[in-house]
């Protein structure tokens, strides 16, 4: 079974080729390139590189949300439009537990992170134990104030991994004592991790098509908080 996985949910941008247990190819770019520039580029390069045809391909995942609502919709409509010809199965994966398959081989509490803005961050928390991931929150969007409050009930050492992570690590580094950063190798959301997690929701059954297939956000654009505040709603 092979997995395309492609990841656009912040800045940096990749696409991965994995065989249950075995990562095949994997792109990875993290420049002030946008998304169109690359995503496309990367996954030709990959499929040709890895010596692999669009037929060959059992699922295509994507880190459909959270994360930057352009890059969230430009990954996810990439994937739709390799899917649907071939009425390939998607798998939506969440940005927040594909990072936790950085750290798996590390007993820690990995705190994925990603910046929201407005002092807040997209969040969920996961414990790693004996190579096993076992989600303890829900994705969420809350401050920074209000996640440093939860991770005190927290012993175990803490992980900060996503683009929110050096966010995190400078404002709780004096609250908290066991905190610390995923290395620079391992702290940002990449496709070889959603391809991981891919795999286990898709012996879950949790598939979709790609007509079905959609973004998941954890709050309104910000033009459309604005507007909604404008118009007292």
């Amino acid at each position: 079974m092979k997995i395309l996985a492609i990841d656009t949910s912040a800045t940096a941008a990749s696409v991965a080729l994995a065989k249950e247990n075995k990562i095949e190819g994997e792109f990875f770019i993290n420049t002030t390139l946008t998304h169109s520039q690359t995503l496309i580029p990367m996954i030709d390069e990959l499929m040709k590189n890895t010596n692999t045809d669009i037929d060959q391909i059992d699922a295509v995942a994507v880190n459909a949300g959270p994360g930057s609502f352009t890059g969230v919709r430009i990954g996810v409509a990439a994937a739709k439009g390799i899917a649907f010809p071939k009425n390939i199965p998607c798998i939506s994966v969440s940005t927040l537990y594909s990072m936790a398959f950085n750290l798996s081989n590390v007993d820690c509490i990995v705190c994925a992170v990603m910046d929201a803005r407005c002092s807040q961050v997209y969040n969920a928390l996961f414990r790693c134990k004996d190579g096993n991931i076992e989600r303890l929150s829900e994705d969420r969007a809350l401050s920074l104030n209000d996640l440093a409050d939860e991770l005190k009930e927290y012993s175990e050492k803490i992980i900060f991994a996503g683009d929110g992570a050096v966010l995190c690590i400078d404002y709780m580094s004096n609250k908290l004592n066991n905190v610390e950063l995923a290395p620079a190798n391992l702290r940002m959301q990449r496709a070889s991790s959603t391809a991981c997690a891919a795999f286990l929701l898709f012996r879950q059954g949790k598939t979709t098509t790609a007509d079905r297939l959609m973004p998941t956000y954890l709050r309104l654009p910000q033009a459309q908080r604005e507007l909604k505040k404008k118009m007292g709603v």
